[in-house]
């Protein structure tokens, strides 16, 4: 799916991480989320290298990437601990300052690389999130029931990895095609990645440590950072018919609380924009990259 790139796995100390990179130009990181993998970017990345740089990786415990232990605090698969992962793999490919475009759980990671590495992260793209600390500080029933794996992947270890264990294939494809989309939007190549990812219980078990850190470290990195705001130009876009777009909370304006330059695209999409709207979503990507 990435034709003309090169593929690379790079020790960041922390973990041993599974990109693709290709292109020419000014360098850009792209990060997928939950349950997905750097797949997830086929239908825009070849198009993005045209004029660009484009990284593509696998999130620590995500795709081909290794899976750490998480710790007791589980800091392992913290947004801070992941956020370092992909500046030690832009440095490894020569890249000192980047931009990068983050979706759902990359997103996440994007905006804690912007706090955490404001000197590396020269603009952002935040695809269908809003602020974790503002999630969980709003959420009423409308939102715990969207957002019921928030709740069920936290539970201690190992009752949400038993459970999925049932019929893992049949959970992932529920969540692909819930959230204002179809299963059927997926290419066939990619939703075959993603089942072959989520088959394996280690990476599962790594996923469930993502949202653990989520409602546990990463909280509290947010929390020390409050009145802190990202200086990097950023982009929130989301699909109209997600959570996040038939919500109550104005993106943009929540994301100017927590960031000085923001500018907002609303897609007719649901939480899988990029996939829904690849043309849609490459047009807004590519202004807001080039712009300035």
């Amino acid at each position: 799916m990435f034709d003309g790139f090169e593929r690379v796995r790079i020790d960041t100390g922390g973990a041993t991480i599974n990109a693709v990179h290709g292109g020419t130009g000014p360098p850009v990181l792209l990060l997928h989320g939950f349950p997905q993998t750097s797949a997830m970017w086929h239908r825009v990345a070849p198009a993005l290298a045209q004029r660009h740089t484009v990284v593509a990786a696998d999130l620590r415990g995500y795709g081909d990437s290794s899976r750490p232990p998480a710790g007791d605090d589980h800091a392992g698969y913290s947004f801070r601990a992941m956020a370092a992962d992909q500046v030690a793999v832009m440095r490894s490919l020569g890249h000192e300052r980047f931009a990068v475009v983050g979706h759902d759980r990359g997103a996440r990671v994007t905006h804690r690389m912007a706090l955490d590495a404001p000197d590396a992260v020269t603009r952002l793209a935040v695809l269908d999130i809003l602020p974790t600390l503002h999630v969980y500080t709003h959420v009423d029933r409308r939102l715990a029931t969207a957002y019921y794996h928030w709740f069920l992947f936290i539970q201690p270890y190992d009752l949400p990895e038993r459970l999925i264990a049932g019929d893992p294939v049949g959970y992932l494809h529920r969540l692909l095609g819930t959230w204002g989309g179809v299963l059927d939007t997926f290419a066939p190549g990619a939703v075959a990645e993603y089942e072959r990812v989520f088959a394996d219980p280690d990476a599962r078990h790594a996923m469930m440590e993502d949202y653990r850190a989520g409602a546990s470290v990463d909280l509290e990195h947010d929390r020390a950072d409050v009145g802190r705001r990202v200086q990097a130009p950023l982009l929130a876009m989301w699909g109209t018919r997600g959570v996040v777009g038939t919500g109550p909370d104005n993106p943009v304006a929540v994301w100017r609380e927590h960031a000085a330059d923001v500018r907002g695209v609303a897609l007719d999409a649901g939480h899988f924009l990029v996939e829904e709207r690849p043309e849609e979503s490459l047009a807004a990507l590519e202004r807001f990259l080039e712009d300035g």
